[in-house]
């Protein structure tokens, strides 16, 4: 396939994914008093029993233009397949500022950990149909990096004010084109840059990647999949096998499932069988 064919079939899977109306969630609860420190909530559909809670983080390369609402047909298709669901909005770029800075150091990761802390009591009180005691993180791009990351925090370097004292109450993590691996992704320019603007620049970019690159904390211990589309020109397959390998070399076993004829949008495209997959690799995890 031409650089020209490859393109216009990327746009085409963006133009799909993004087409579908936002859904409306159930509720939506806060966790902090910023504007974007909001949770919104999808009861389970048809669900007998306690339903298994899948914890959504939306990408967007960490900009602003880019928030929970692309992802809510997504969470509602999930919520439709019988899981309970939580999808987190955090602090992206700066409001009002250049579109195309990505992330706001610390704030990004500050709201994606205080958020993963309140969500059990949350859901309690939310959500009844749902059983705080089975969650899975999935998170799509820039959202599959911090969920990788949300998940190791226990890893994080001792003086970090996000690390927690032991791994997360987790079922798992499906990542799905992740930016997986933040050094990686800055080699390669995923995203215009957005690597290397999340954590600040180039003052500050070597100083903070052990602090936010899920590829140097591994191994988390917790059931990890990637799922990847192999035609992806916005994340590479390369950046998803690059934190694989960091796994295998730390011991731990990450699944990665690669997708052919598929690129990054469809994951979360609810009319696309490739978000039939991302659902069941999420229900292997889950029940």
């Amino acid at each position: 396939m031409t650089d020209d064919a490859a393109a216009a079939r990327a746009a085409a899977e963006e133009e799909s994914a993004l087409s579908h109306p936002p859904v409306d969630p159930d509720a939506t609860v806060t966790y902090g008093d910023d504007p974007d420190q909001l949770i919104d909530l999808y009861a389970p559909r048809g669900a007998g029993g306690p339903a298994p809670v899948v914890v959504v983080l939306h990408g967007g390369a960490w900009r602003a233009p880019y928030d929970r609402r692309h992802v809510s047909p997504f969470a509602a298709f999930l919520a439709g397949r019988g899981f309970a669901v939580a999808s987190v909005e955090y602090r992206r770029g700066e409001r009002g500022g250049a579109a195309a800075v990505a992330g706001r150091w610390p704030d990004t990761f500050d709201d994606v950990a205080a958020a993963l802390d309140a969500l059990p009591a949350l859901i309690r009180e939310h959500l009844p149909g749902a059983d705080p005691r089975r969650v899975v993180l999935t998170g799509h791009s820039a959202g599959g990096h911090l969920a990788l990351w949300a998940a190791a925090r226990h890893l994080l370097p001792a003086d970090s004010a996000w690390r927690t004292d032991g791994p997360p109450s987790l079922r798992g993590v499906v990542a799905l084109a992740p930016i997986a691996d933040v050094a990686v992704a800055d080699k390669l320019g995923v995203c215009g840059g957005a690597a290397r603007q999340l954590l600040g620049g180039d003052d500050h970019f070597a100083a903070r990647l052990p602090y936010a690159d899920p590829a140097l904390l591994l191994p988390t211990g917790i059931a990890t999949t990637l799922v990847q589309g192999r035609t992806d020109i916005d994340v590479p397959q390369a950046v998803a096998e690059s934190y694989a390998e960091a796994a295998a070399k730390a011991g731990e076993v990450v699944g990665v499932t690669l997708l052919e004829d598929v690129g990054h949008f469809p994951l979360i495209d609810p009319a696309a069988d490739a978000s039939a997959v991302v659902a069941e690799e999420i229900a292997q995890l889950a029940w």
